[in-house]
């Protein structure tokens, strides 16, 4: 299989104060097209900073990242930005749905910015299918914490991305409904094909992958395969 994230000696710090902090040190892993994949490892060992390099949402102090066959660390942010609307996918801890549309059009949003005449139908296609066909006009202040990521799912995958990352998705959800929300992802995953990278604390869900790296200290510990 392909590689489609490629992750060469990275090195990320931060200033704080007169210090220097080092967040990632020489990691180095890749992940094939279609694998699911899990970033786990303790509070402040470096998860989603480096969730957000892999991404193009942040540049790397060192090392390289190929993703969907681009140096990512060699382009600007408008280039990285057009790169990931064309070929990543999103879903984040907070759902981070806009407060002022309805379901439908939060879900239906990416695909309208690509001028996609299909935009409201695979939306309400998409609802259905993580069981909000029912609520299609709700605001997201009128839906439950499990729903507002359940649209959140529907619209991570409305655009048949190459690679979806999930940060901790379901830490704002109670056990139950995170479990639920896991499912989906999984099945929806499944469906689409999509590579799947999640970072998350819980280990449950981790071991639903099929590979998992372990970060402590902004340093890889292990990568093993579930």
């Amino acid at each position: 299989m392909a590689k489609i994230l490629n992750i060469q000696n990275l090195k990320k710090s931060y200033t704080s104060g007169s210090k220097e902090l080092t967040v990632l040190e020489n990691i180095n892993f890749d992940i094939e097209e279609k694998e699911t994949f899990a970033i786990v490892g303790p509070s402040g060992s470096g998860k989603t900073t480096l969730l957000g390099l892999c991404a193009g949402l942040d540049q790397p102090d060192s090392g390289e990242i190929e993703l969907c066959g681009t140096m990512i660390n060699k382009l600007s942010e408008d280039e990285r930005a057009l790169l990931r609307n064309q070929k990543v996918g999103f879903v984040f801890q907070d759902f981070q749905l806009i407060p002022t549309l309805t379901a439908l059009e939060n879900v239906a949003v990416p695909l309208e910015l690509r001028a996609d005449k299909n935009a409201t139908k695979t939306g309400k296609e998409l609802l259905e299918k993580v069981g909000l066909g029912d609520r299609y006009d709700h605001y997201p202040s009128q839906l439950s914490g499990g729903e507002q990521q359940r649209v959140a799912l529907a619209r991570a995958f409305s655009t048949q991305p190459d690679i979806l990352f999930a940060d901790e998705p379901t830490g704002n959800l109670d056990e139950e409904t995170g479990k639920k929300v896991i499912e989906l992802l999984i099945e929806l995953n499944r469906e689409s094909g999509t590579t799947l990278v999640i970072v998350t604390h819980d280990m449950e869900l981790a071991r639903k992958t099929q590979r998992i790296l372990k970060l402590k200290g902004g340093k890889v510990m292990e990568t093993v395969n579930v």
